[in-house]
C-alpha cells in the first residue's frame, strides 16, 4: 500500500513527477511543485487528454489563446488533448499536489 502524501522530495526547485499507474490507454502520475512555473517559452502541448486535480497548495493554469484557470485544494479540470498550457505559478509557500490522469 502506498500513500500519495508520502515521499514529498525536499528539493522542489523543478516539478517533480511519479509514475502511479501506466497502461496503454491510461497513465497516473502524482506532481509536486512549490514555487514552481513553467519556462516563458514553450508549451504542454500533449496528444493526450489530461484531467488534473489539485490534492494540496494552489496553482495557476495559463492557456495559448491567453485565458487562465485559477486553482485550490480540491479543484479539478480536463485540459483535453493539444490544448496548449503552462504552469503559470505555484504556492511558494507549500507543497503543491496535483494527481494527473492522462486518457
Amino acid at each position: 500500500m502506498h500513500n500519495i502524501y508520502d515521499a514529498i522530495p525536499e528539493d522542489l526547485k523543478s516539478e517533480v513527477f511519479d509514475l502511479l499507474l501506466d497502461s496503454e490507454s491510461v497513465k497516473v502520475e502524482r506532481i509536486v511543485s512549490k514555487g514552481y512555473k513553467s519556462p516563458a517559452s514553450g508549451w504542454y502541448d500533449q496528444d493526450s487528454n489530461e484531467w488534473v486535480i489539485l490534492l494540496k497548495g494552489a496553482a495557476m493554469l495559463s492557456f495559448a489563446d491567453k485565458s487562465s484557470i485559477t486553482l485550490k485544494q480540491g479543484d479539478f479540470f480536463n485540459i483535453p488533448a493539444h490544448k496548449k498550457h503552462k504552469v503559470a505559478w505555484t504556492d511558494p509557500d507549500i507543497e503543491t499536489i496535483w494527481l494527473a490522469i492522462h486518457y
